[in-house]
């Protein structure tokens, strides 16, 4: 079900009523109604997906009382306790992600292992299958994992309340395309009975009309040049290809970035509260802060459950940069069975390891111009070198494979740069005007969690225009209804 939908549009109020007229007698009634309600949207796609993610979580919940159980029981010394314990985690995290793998990954194996055979002289007869790809296999997963790891750890005790548990990884808001969240931080909040909170509810709504925007109005109308753009770059000039690159950055932080604001106001309708997941990223100074500002709750697991155990920032610049790579290979791996995804994540590896080694990576943790109307000069350049280099990466990230991303790349550099973009002039026209009046909005919001979280006017009429105004734009000047891109992850 996608949040761009009629049937979301149905389904969400309908939830909403029965969550907190009919289900609000108490937290497992509560639990039970959630967790039915995101089986419901999640089954709405494909019934069988409903079985993988069962697996996944009844594993995870399994394995974290194993681990419990082991601790609690205390046969033998400390050490033999903790390799029991951790001899479970690590099964659970193989099944998963064998799970993830097999579906997300085999055909991928398997076109590359002929592949090499091949330039060997070696001709393979191997069979591809045609695997279904699960809807947002991969955050349910992470998310599932680092409950396990967390109990291992001891940052969170094993849960016995299966109901809780089952609610907790299946949330339907940010089900599919994240936040990917943490149990330390979500699965307490299931163990308690949510209360209607008006105020949480107007700022979930709020966040949800901007989130909307963002999708419909500027990713949707971004898609429809960047598509036309993509599809026929060889016969377009550098400036089409140039500002092809630009309007599918924004396409794609649109996109993103507007799932996870729908997500995050969703839960909060239903008293949940969720992570942050974006944090106006295209202001960023830096590689590195691009990256503390980007798909926060990725960025941060792959932080916390690889860099960190690898050694993170510690030891010599020849393992700083090994961590580096590790985790931004795996971060593009992780996005897709592509080696447009990998050569992406290894594009941003170079870019952040001098950073590292210089020790400027914390550079920038503050708002940029703070308490400033207009960034400085220095400011402003350094945005839009990290922008242009962001952009450059999306290219990668955008094509099919590596040859084409190189060609699109070289022909970016060619003699026409200069030139009047040649193809769909009214839907670049369109999407650039969006943009432009996006970022300004984004600007003057970034102090806050989201751009309109508070609109600085006392006047309650001139906020209700405001909100009147979006509602106009969503619903007379949105693109093509566009998928949510992150959903093939």
């Amino acid at each position: 079900m996608l949040f761009n939908s009629i049937d979301f549009a149905i389904f969400l109020p309908v939830v909403f009523s029965l969550y907190w007229f009919a289900c609000n007698r108490g937290v497992l009634l509560q639990n039970l109604f959630t967790l039915a309600a995101s089986y419901v949207f999640y089954g709405w796609w494909d019934w069988r997906f409903l079985i993988l993610m069962t697996i996944t979580i009844a594993c995870s919940w399994a394995s974290g009382l194993w681990m419990a159980r082991i601790k609690r029981q205390g046969k033998g010394d400390e050490r033999t306790i903790k390799r029991r314990a951790k001899t479970v985690m690590i099964a659970n995290i193989v099944l998963n992600l064998l799970i993830l793998g097999f579906f997300k990954y085999y055909n991928f194996f398997v076109q590359n292992f002929v592949e090499a055979f091949t330039l060997f002289g070696k001709e393979l007869n191997v069979t591809t299958l045609k695997v279904i790809l699960p809807v947002g296999i991969s955050f349910y997963t992470f998310q599932a994992l680092s409950y396990s790891i967390d109990v291992y750890r001891g940052k969170i005790e094993a849960t016995r309340n299966a109901v809780a548990f089952f609610a907790f990884v299946s949330f339907f808001p940010q089900l599919v395309a994240g936040p990917i969240e943490r149990a330390t931080n979500l699965l307490p909040q299931f163990y308690t009975k949510r209360r209607f909170d008006y105020a949480l509810a107007v700022n979930g709504a709020r966040q949800i009309l901007w989130g909307l925007f963002k999708k419909i109005v500027i990713a949707d109308n971004c898609a429809s040049a960047v598509n036309t753009i993509f599809e026929s770059y060889t016969l377009q000039p550098a400036s089409s290809l140039v500002l092809g690159a630009i309007l599918f950055a924004f396409q794609i932080y649109g996109d993103f970035s507007g799932y996870s604001d729908i997500a995050i106001g969703t839960a909060r309708l239903f008293g949940i509260n969720l992570m942050k997941n974006f944090a106006f990223p295209y202001f960023s100074r830096d590689i590195a802060e691009f990256w503390r500002r980007w798909h926060i709750s990725l960025t941060t697991w792959f932080r916390d459950y690889l860099y960190i155990p690898l050694g993170g920032s510690r030891g010599s610049s020849w393992q700083k940069t090994r961590n580096t790579f590790i985790i931004f290979l795996v971060s593009g791996f992780w996005h897709g069975a592509n080696w447009t995804f990998i050569a992406w994540g290894a594009y941003h590896a170079l870019l952040f390891v001098p950073l590292l080694l210089l020790g400027k990576n914390r550079r920038h943790t503050g708002i940029v111009a703070e308490n400033r109307l207009l960034p400085t000069f220095k400011e402003l350049s350094a945005m839009l070198t990290t922008f242009a280099l962001v952009t450059i990466g999306w290219v990668i990230f955008r094509a099919e494979d590596m040859p084409q991303a190189l060609d699109y790349l070289s022909r970016m550099c060619s003699s026409s740069l200069l030139s009047i973009p040649s193809v769909g002039k009214r839907a670049m026209l369109y999407a650039t005007v969006y943009v432009i009046l996006f970022m300004i909005v984004e600007w003057f919001g970034r102090k806050q969690a989201y751009a309109i979280e508070k609109i600085p006017v006392k006047s309650r009429a001139f906020r209700w225009a405001i909100y009147i105004l979006i509602v106009l734009f969503i619903t007379t000047a949105g693109g093509g209804s566009e998928t949510f891109i992150y959903f093939q992850f």
